[in-house]
């Protein structure tokens, strides 16, 4: 019974909280209106917000109709908190710093090949440069940190990478030797997801984010709801199976969809092509505006690939919007309207299909909005829209 108590004041926390969030300012009778409790709960849960500095009184709001004292509403303080966020790819870490509506204080990138030798000192120097003496005092300071990976991540823990050896290695334990605040893993294409759908104005409750790296990964929101499956693997589209019997594949499946229509595959192509070396989005982007024939044949022929996987998703998830999170699609964004004449099944007639908002941004806007949203106790919420 205690714990029902306890756990039922959580819940009404956390919506009335919610409720400031969406609809601020909000006087306490208009809180107790939009969230359905009783006014003297509302202004119970409100005093103990105000005392933790989670929101304030922001404003004198208009008399009623009768007439008496004006109201006094409240507002959510993105600034009672930071958290930290940092994409661990194969040959970057990317970090940022965000107070509790994203806004960014500060981020910063290192290059490197990443391996489990190097990432905790890499990992360290990234969070010491993102958290110098400059960085903002706020009332509950870094509330926890959240690590992309580009792989497979279950309960916190990495279990397959394709791209690096961290899943041969207990990263969070690890990393919780150096710091103290909450550490969160998930896969970088699910946080992308998630941060599109957090912080994007264009985002849908049924949603799916496809990100295209050195992988495919796909990130599910249903409802508003990140999908992880049983294992943590949902969304892999980039291990479904393109061609039977074809390449190999570090999963162990042959012909999978990442081992053809990835970025990565692209930039391999035409470095074998061309003996041209470091090939990236910007060479591909360059090759393309000047109209190289073999370039344009070979990223159609890697967007009518992708497109049987979208495919897939859209029979399988029957989603309003897919996102399309890559670099080349960024850098050349009339490659959607190619995308979209592939996928012409009558099932995906309602279907859109969009470039990302946050591009390489996403992952990141993800892992704050999963430290962010646990830290308040309002999971997968719509957070304020960037500033």
């Amino acid at each position: 019974m205690i714990t029902d108590k306890y756990l039922i004041r959580e819940q009404n926390e956390a919506l009335v909280l919610k409720t400031i969030i969406n609809y601020q300012p909000l006087s306490r009778a208009n809180i107790a209106n939009f969230s359905g409790l009783n006014k003297a709960s509302v202004s119970s849960i409100t005093s103990a917000l105000i005392e933790r500095q989670l929101v304030f009184e922001s404003s004198i709001g208009d008399a009623g109709t009768t007439g008496g004292r004006k109201p006094i509403n409240i507002s959510f303080n993105p600034e009672a908190g930071l958290a930290l966020s940092i994409d661990i790819g194969s040959n970057y870490v990317h970090g940022m710093l965000a107070y509790l509506d994203g806004k960014l204080v500060n981020q910063v990138k290192e290059k490197a090949p990443i391996s489990q030798e190097n990432v905790i000192s890499t990992l360290l120097n990234v969070i010491n440069k993102l958290t110098t003496l400059s960085m903002p005092k706020t009332a509950h300071g870094i509330i926890g940190v959240c690590l992309g990976i580009h792989g497979i991540v279950f309960d916190n823990s990495i279990q397959f990478t394709p791209s690096y050896d961290l899943d041969q290695m207990d990263l969070k334990a690890e990393l919780e030797k150096h710091i103290s605040y909450p550490i969160y893993l998930e896969n970088e294409a699910n946080l992308a997801a998630l941060g599109e759908y957090t912080f994007s104005k264009t985002s849908k409750n049924d949603m799916i984010c496809i990100s295209i790296h050195t992988g495919i990964g796909a990130g599910i929101m249903q409802k508003g709801e990140l999908q992880l499956g049983a294992h943590g693997q949902a969304g892999e589209i980039g291990h479904s199976i393109l061609y039977p019997s074809g390449h190999r594949c570090p999963c162990g499946n042959r012909g999978c969809l990442e081992k053809y229509a990835s970025n990565k595959i692209i930039y391999e192509t035409f470095s074998a092509e061309t003996g041209i070396q470091n090939v990236d989005s910007n060479l591909i982007t360059h090759e393309l505006k000047n109209d190289n024939p073999f370039v344009r044949s070979l990223v159609h022929k890697k967007i009518w690939e992708l497109s049987i996987g979208v495919n897939d998703l859209t029979m399988l998830y029957d989603p309003e919007l897919i996102i399309i999170n890559s670099s080349i699609f960024q850098k050349n964004p009339e490659l959607i309207a190619v995308l979209k004449a592939e996928v012409s099944s009558k099932f995906a007639q309602h279907l859109t299909i969009a470039n990302s908002e946050l591009g390489e941004m996403a992952t990141l806007y993800g892992g704050a909005a999963k430290v962010i949203s646990t830290f308040l106790g309002i999971e997968n919420a719509k957070l304020i829209n960037l500033n």
